[in-house]
C-alpha cells in the first residue's frame, strides 16, 4: 500500500514518476506513456492515482458512489468553500437547478451574447491602432473578464482583477506541493471576491437581474453557497474562455488551410474551438475522492484515495480519436470529454461556446483580416493548460 500526501492510503496502482516542471511544460508525452503502459497509475509527485484513458474516465465519472466530488479536505473546498462541483446527488442538483436560469441556453442567447459582443467590440476598438498585441493578455483576457463580470454580477470588478483572482484560485487549487505563498495569495484573492460581492448585494437585491449573484439570492441559497458558487464560476469561467480564445486563434493561424476553411464558412468557428479544446484541453483534470472500495483494471481503490480524472489525456486517446495529437478539423470529436462526462458536465458550456465560437473568434478575425503570428506560442500547465503568450500582428 502506497502512502499519499499526509499519510492517506493510496491505491495499489503501478507507480509512475514524473518531473513536475517538465509535466507542467508539456504533460502529453507522460500521459501517452501512461495510457499505453499503466492507464491507472499512482503519481507520487501529485499524491494521486490518475485515470488517463478516455473510456475509463467516461464510465467512472458517472459512478459518484465510488468517485465522489464531495471532498471536505480537498483544496478547492478548503480554499473556496463547498461549491456545487464539490457536491454529489441531490445537493449538487439543487445548486445546479438554482443557477440554471443564469447559464441556460435561452439566457445565453437572449441576455449574455449581446453583452459579449459589445465588450469584444470595445476591446477590439482599443487594439485597432496598435498593429499588434499579445492575444492572451490584450484580447482574450479582457473579453473573458468582461463576460464573467456580466454573468457573475460583479460589475464592480475590472477584467484584469477578474483574471488575477481567477488565476490565484486556480494556482491554489493545483497547489499539491503545499507552497504557503500560493495558498496565501489564494486566500487574498477569495477575500477580494467576497468584498466585491458585499458591495454588489444591495444593488442586485434592489434591481434583480439574470446574474449569478442575483439568481442565487432569489433562489434562497445560503450566503456561503452563493459565494462559493461565484468563486467556482470565476475560477473556471475566466481561464477556460481566455485560454481557448487565444489558443484556438493560435491553432488556426498555425494551420492556414484550417483557417481558410473556417473563414469560408465550410467549418464553424465553434467546431474549431471544440477541436482545439479536445487537442489542448483548457481544463485538463478534475479530482475525485474514493468513497468506497473499488476494483478497476486490477487496481484496488480504498476509501479516501485521491483520484485525478485526466480529461486532457482522455481527449488524446488513440483508441478513440483518429489523429489524437494533431489539430484536425476533420476529427470526429463527438467522444471528447472537454466539458466532462457525468453529472458534473460543465454548467457553463453554453456560455463558453457562445462567447468563444459565436463572438470572440469571428469578431477577432473579421476585424483583423490580415492577422498573423509574430512568434511561437508558449504554453504551460496540466490541470489547467493554455497559452502563456500569443504574439500577433495585423
Amino acid at each position: 500500500m502506497i502512502a499519499g500526501k499526509g499519510g492517506t492510503p493510496m491505491s495499489n496502482a503501478p507507480v509512475y514518476e514524473i518531473d513536475p516542471q517538465a509535466f507542467w511544460a508539456d504533460p502529453y508525452p507522460d500521459l501517452k506513456r501512461m495510457r499505453t503502459d499503466c492507464p491507472v497509475a499512482f503519481v507520487p509527485q501529485l499524491g494521486a492515482t490518475l485515470l488517463t484513458r478516455r473510456d475509463d474516465i467516461f464510465v467512472n465519472e458517472k459512478k459518484i458512489d465510488v468517485f465522489s466530488s464531495d471532498q471536505p479536505e480537498g483544496l478547492m473546498t478548503v480554499l473556496m468553500g463547498q461549491n456545487m462541483m464539490r457536491k454529489d446527488g441531490d445537493a449538487h442538483m439543487a445548486d445546479r437547478k438554482a443557477i440554471f436560469p443564469t447559464i441556460s441556453p435561452k439566457t445565453v442567447q437572449q441576455v449574455w451574447t449581446a453583452q459579449f459582443r459589445a465588450a469584444a467590440e470595445k476591446v477590439l476598438d482599443g487594439l485597432a491602432a496598435q498593429g499588434g498585441c499579445d492575444l492572451v493578455r490584450d484580447y482574450a483576457m479582457p473579453v473573458s473578464g468582461e463576460a464573467l463580470k456580466s454573468i457573475t454580477g460583479l460589475s464592480n470588478m475590472t477584467a484584469a482583477e477578474m483574471d488575477r483572482v481567477s488565476q490565484g484560485m486556480i494556482d491554489g487549487c493545483a497547489n499539491y506541493a503545499g507552497d504557503p505563498d500560493v495558498e496565501a495569495n489564494c486566500h487574498a484573492c477569495t477575500a477580494a471576491i467576497d468584498a466585491c460581492i458585499d458591495e454588489m448585494i444591495p444593488a442586485k437585491d434592489a434591481a434583480p437581474d439574470m446574474s449569478l449573484l442575483s439568481v442565487q439570492r432569489r433562489a434562497g441559497l445560503s450566503e456561503g453557497q452563493v459565494r462559493a458558487n461565484i468563486k467556482l464560476a470565476i475560477s473556471g469561467g475566466q481561464n477556460e474562455p481566455r485560454d481557448a480564445i487565444a489558443g484556438t486563434a493560435w491553432a488556426l493561424l498555425s494551420h492556414p488551410e484550417a483557417l481558410a476553411r473556417v473563414r469560408s464558412g465550410e467549418v464553424e468557428w465553434k467546431h474549431a474551438f471544440e477541436e482545439y479544446a479536445r487537442w489542448i484541453s483548457p481544463i485538463g483534470m478534475s479530482p475525485r475522492r474514493v468513497a468506497r472500495r473499488y476494483l478497476l483494471d486490477d487496481v484496488t481503490f480504498e476509501p479516501e484515495d485521491r483520484v485525478f480524472l485526466m480529461f486532457g489525456s482522455g481527449n488524446r486517446d488513440a483508441a478513440v480519436f483518429a489523429n489524437p495529437d494533431r489539430f484536425d478539423l476533420d476529427q470526429d470529436i463527438s467522444a471528447a470529454i472537454t466539458f466532462g462526462a457525468g453529472p458534473h458536465f460543465c454548467a457553463g458550456a453554453w456560455a463558453a461556446r457562445a462567447l468563444i465560437g459565436d463572438v470572440a473568434l469571428p469578431m477577432l478575425f473579421e476585424r483583423f483580416p490580415n492577422l498573423s503570428l509574430a512568434g511561437e506560442g508558449r504554453f504551460g500547465g496540466w490541470a489547467f493548460r493554455g497559452p502563456l503568450e500569443v504574439r500577433v500582428t495585423w
